[in-house]
């Protein structure tokens, strides 16, 4: 078994809200509470949840463009919330990210060779000579030519910028990519041969990768690892096996209940969607409002993400009754 890359611990980031004139009325938005997770060297953790649960604050968190309000982020055993200017550089040569739309992250007025340069020369990283080496040989890792070298992101199509920019986030050899929603933006056909270059990168280079979409279908491809996300909280964390063929909460049925399939009838252990993500009140399970197998206790205590066994962590009072 890998040891962890990164350890999050007790992680919580809540976001003060103000309204009206001279922000008579403010409240409190917790978009990620008390997240423990590890990240194994080369692995790939996939990241499920609807949209706004917290999945990409949390990606912010790990990236430090967002401070955490507590907790703590352990990388290689380091504290990185402690981090100085000179630690965080160092950090994020080896913590990188994937954007989720390959258009608007790439800067235009820079050609393909200056967009995948310019990591190296923020970094120092050999000199000018061996700089045109290296982003030679890494735009023909992504399937890019030489050719391309010169062109402005304009004239790519959608799929060739999203390889532009993984051979930007790759230039460093950072340890750890963060990919957020990296296909969702392309065509299908496209979305195959991103997500098997991806996996070829993966070995190549020894990656570990934190992987987040809405896609059960391309999570399943990916992840050794799914860790389903509600309303800023883990509530299940399994291997990709179990997700799919035995899930343990409540939500996560529902998520593969509304993922389309060729033949609904070999869906199984799942239920059918209902009701709207929204956070009711401050006691109990945060998805109460939605359960089918709400009981009393559902309403006063929230569960823990405990150990199920096999390595399975649900979050669910009825987790192994229902």
């Amino acid at each position: 078994m890998n040891k962890p890359l990164m350890n999050i611990r007790s992680l919580k980031k809540v976001f003060k809200l103000s309204s009206g004139f001279i922000r008579a009325q403010e409240r409190n938005l917790v978009a990620v509470n008390n997240i423990n997770l590890d990240i194994d060297e080369g692995e790939t953790l996939g990241l499920v949840g609807e949209s706004g649960c917290g999945k990409s604050t949390l990606a912010k968190i790990i990236l430090r463009l967002e401070k955490p309000s507590a907790g703590n982020i352990l990388f290689k055993g380091k504290d990185i919330i402690s981090f100085d200017r000179v630690q965080l550089k160092a950090y994020r040569r080896n913590v990188q990210l994937i954007f989720q739309d390959p258009y608007s992250s790439l800067n235009p007025r820079k050609t393909a060779a200056g967009i995948i340069r310019e990591p190296l020369t923020i970094h120092n990283v050999a000199d000018n000579k061996k700089r045109d080496s290296l982003v030679e040989e890494m735009m023909l890792k992504v399937g890019l030519s030489a050719q391309h070298a010169k062109r402005y992101p304009h004239e790519f199509s959608g799929g060739q910028r999203q390889r532009l920019g993984i051979a930007r986030a790759l230039i460093l050899q950072p340890q750890l990519i963060i990919a957020d929603e990296p296909v969702s933006a392309l065509d299908v056909s496209i979305q195959a041969q991103i997500l098997n270059l991806l996996k070829d990168l993966k070995k190549d280079f020894g990656l570990t990768y934190l992987f987040i979409s809405h896609d059960l279908n391309v999570i399943r491809h990916m992840s050794d690892r799914i860790a389903i996300m509600y309303l800023g909280e883990i509530v299940e964390l399994s291997s990709n096996h179990d997700i799919y063929e035995n899930p343990l909460h409540p939500y996560t049925r529902m998520l593969l209940a509304a993922a389309p399939v060729c033949n609904p009838r070999i869906k199984k252990n799942v239920i059918a969607v209902r009701g709207e993500a929204v956070a009711e009140n401050n006691r109990g399970c945060a998805f109460q409002n939605r359960c089918a197998y709400r009981t009393g206790i559902c309403s006063e205590q929230e569960p823990p993400l405990a150990d199920r066994g096999n390595n399975r962590y649900c979050a669910c009072h009825r987790a192994g009754e229902i």
